[in-house]
């Protein structure tokens, strides 16, 4: 995303900025229709898009403006630019279904401010890099939010991707996860994202070095902690006294890019978490919409640095999207890393966790929260509902079992398909068969069926092996009841239980934050101290 200015006044559709009025004794009929206003503008100007605050990095955007003007201040892209076999998740009772969005800080130097502020003007023609990735999990009743990040040097599977401007194809490759975007622009990260946790992103926004400054300037300063003097010199150039302080602009920027100081990436999600939360509980404790001159700096800021997938590319889509997350409590609200391991193949990279990050994975999909503030009746376990669909007689219901056992840090285990379909035909399932084709790789075992007239023989197959209801999904994907063999049952011939994650049971290496609490503050790598 090309960034014109940092704090200038032009728009891209050359619409004057909405606080230049009239002149002084430019006509009295216009100037009585001026001194009406107040009323009509509530009416009028009523689209804000004060919670974005939740989704950028350290950002937030608000304000009753003039709609067109607003409307041509944001960039869109395509929504997905890569293969990805996502599902969006089913709707609960209530008929809500969870909201996912992809948030992504770039690393582009493709204009003067972003070169000023990120260095590397020798790097001005290289494609961007996703450097900073978060997934923001809004719960289905839009009671709780979870926030994932992903440290930028994890290896991971990117899948095959066009380019939507240039129309290059890019092949598959296995790197780290912040090449996604320079690979088919940040449709081709949705897609990575989807294919590694399997759930469904229903939006992604972006923002560069100069957006970021733009609208923490516009925010008006976040608080932020050190417990020692930091300076990342050669770094970012964050430079603070130890203690609390506010950041705001170019400084803010500093912050959410540290990385040395810190001591790792992973460490630099930390930062950038604590900043997140700061802030969402700033705009929580002002009202906002009682400054009129505020609101029009931060809407006029927000749709400025934001790169957002086509779909919710206007205001009022974006005004719809805030409005749900802005009733989200601050206590309701879990700021996580995703749990990662060294890779064996480099040392300078991550893999994730296979455990922990697919239990992340799994709260994400079956809309856990990641916290246990709710009520009592929120944590309640869903009553897994048994289809209605006849079923046939085993012998008559055919099963395809395919072999997923493949993970990022193991190979596939030879044989797995058929010696499954070997249990179901012990079972009187006589027509299980085992699939050849190589190369699939899921984490969690799950039972596949393409329409409702088979979801009661889907059903049966997975009772008969101890699946539970809840991991047969209908797929169209598929021409009949298929038993596709994840990572979770690589030997034996029992599916091992699996216990379903509670509200608020993350991993132990999920590096929690709660956006409540305002007591953190980081440790500085010592050799950053001063």
């Amino acid at each position: 995303m090309t960034q014109n200015s940092v704090r200038g006044d032009e728009t891209r559709g050359g619409v004057r900025r909405a606080q230049e009025g009239p002149a002084e004794g430019s006509g009295g009929g216009r100037h009585g229709r001026r001194r009406a206003a107040p009323r009509r503008k509530h009416k009028v100007l009523r689209w804000s898009a004060t919670t974005l605050a939740v989704l950028i990095l350290g950002t937030a955007g608000a304000g009753y403006l003039y709609y067109r003007h607003l409307n041509g201040n944001i960039e869109k892209g395509e929504r997905s630019s890569g293969d990805s076999k996502a599902t969006k998740a089913a709707p609960n009772a209530a008929g809500q279904t969870p909201l996912n969005i992809l948030l992504i800080g770039s690393d582009s130097r493709a204009s003067d401010a972003n070169v000023k502020l990120g260095g590397g003007k020798d790097h001005r023609d290289n494609p961007p890099l996703g450097d900073v990735q978060m997934l923001i999990h809004l719960a289905a009743d839009r009671e709780s939010a979870s926030v994932v990040s992903i440290p930028r040097d994890t290896r991971v599977e990117i899948p095959k991707c066009t380019d939507p401007e240039s129309e290059k194809v890019y092949p598959a490759v296995d790197t780290i996860i912040n090449a996604s975007l320079a690979r088919g622009g940040a449709g081709c990260t949705l897609a990575t994202w989807q294919n590694l946790t399997r759930v469904y992103i229903d939006h992604w926004m972006t923002i560069d070095f100069a957006g970021v400054v733009s609208m923490a300037d516009a925010v008006g300063g976040v608080e932020v902690c050190v417990k020692q003097n930091v300076y990342d010199k050669g770094g970012s150039g964050l430079k603070m006294k130890a203690g609390r302080k506010e950041v705001q602009g170019e400084q803010a920027l500093q912050w959410l890019r540290t990385r040395h100081a810190w001591g790792s990436d992973p460490m630099r999600a930390r930062a950038q978490h604590m900043y997140m939360n700061s802030m969402i509980r700033k705009l929580k404790d002002q009202n906002v919409f009682t400054d009129g001159g505020r609101l029009m700096d931060l809407a006029e800021a927000a749709t400025k640095a934001l790169t957002v997938s086509e779909e919710i590319g206007t205001v009022k889509k974006l005004y719809d999207l805030g409005m749900q997350l802005k009733s989200v409590p601050t206590d309701r609200i879990t700021m996580t890393t995703m749990p990662y391991l060294a890779d064996p193949q480099d040392a300078n990279h991550l893999i994730p966790d296979p455990a922990g990050a697919e239990k992340m994975w799994q709260m994400l999909r079956d809309d856990v929260p990641f916290d246990d503030n709710g009520k009592a009746s929120d944590k309640k376990k869903t009553e897994e509902k048994v289809s209605d669909d006849p079923v046939a007689a085993d012998d008559e219901i055919g099963v395809l079992v395919q072999n997923a056992t493949r993970t990022s840090t193991l190979a596939a285990v030879d044989g797995r398909a058929r010696t499954v379909s070997g249990v179901l035909a012990e079972k009187g399932f006589d027509r299980a068969s085992a699939d050849t084709t190589a190369g699939l790789a899921v984490e969690r075992t799950v039972v596949r069926y393409p329409s409702a007239d088979l979801e009661g023989d889907a059903q049966r197959v997975a009772k008969s092996l101890g699946i539970p209801l809840s991991s047969v999904k209908k797929s169209s994907e598929v021409s009949g009841v298929t038993l596709v063999v994840g990572a979770d049952w690589r030997e034996g011939s029992t599916y091992p239980k699996q216990s379903d994650p509670k509200a608020g049971d993350l991993p132990e290496n999920a590096d929690e934050l709660n956006g409540a609490d305002s007591s953190k503050c980081m440790d500085v790598y010592e050799p950053y101290r001063w």
